[in-house]
């Protein structure tokens, strides 16, 4: 019986994908429709730099800050996997009180590009109920363009804008 539970459960893991992320080649402005079925509950930010700044060393380093650099570190042994995990790394944390078809747009400016803005999208198909979405830009995109100095994230419903979370430098 526990055999059978365990491989029930193992099928069902393997169908929790993760839904690839992909590059906006030429973001432009979506019409706004704000819902109050779709909100923005959180974001966290991390940005994992190659080198502690002098404050951050030794005992003054946060615990949490320490266990999320070995986190993100983990499993990366030859510099090139420790450069390719290196950049701005955001979480996400919306919901949706309706069953739809939602897609999460992550806008941003690089400290090098100045204003030109890039965009990454992960859309979900009939999702209801809190969700978890992550994105990153980091490896040679971090270290082409620079850190991300302003974002904007936002929620798509049949290509209509109805949630809205953006940093204080976006404009």
């Amino acid at each position: 019986m526990k055999l059978a539970l365990a491989l029930i459960f193992l099928a069902l893991a393997g169908c929790a994908t993760v839904p690839p992320t992909r590059q906006v080649a030429k973001p432009g402005p979506l019409p706004v429709a704000l819902d109050r079925d779709f909100a923005f509950k959180k974001v966290k930010q991390f940005l994992f730099e190659p080198v502690l700044r002098p404050g951050l060393i030794g005992a003054a380093l946060d615990p949490s800050i320490a266990f999320e650099r070995a986190y993100l570190s983990y499993g990366a042994i030859t510099a090139l996997d420790q450069r390719q995990r290196f950049g701005n790394y955001y979480t996400l944390f919306w919901r949706s009180k309706r069953r739809a078809n939602v897609t999460v747009r992550l806008e941003y400016r690089q400290e090098n590009l100045h204003a030109f803005v890039q965009a990454r999208e992960i859309s979900y198909v009939n999702v209801r109920g809190p969700v978890e979405t992550r994105f990153a830009i980091i490896g040679d995109d971090y270290f082409d363009d620079g850190r991300v100095i302003a974002w904007r994230a936002s929620l798509i419903v049949e290509g209509r804008v109805v949630a809205v979370k953006r940093s204080y430098l976006w404009d």
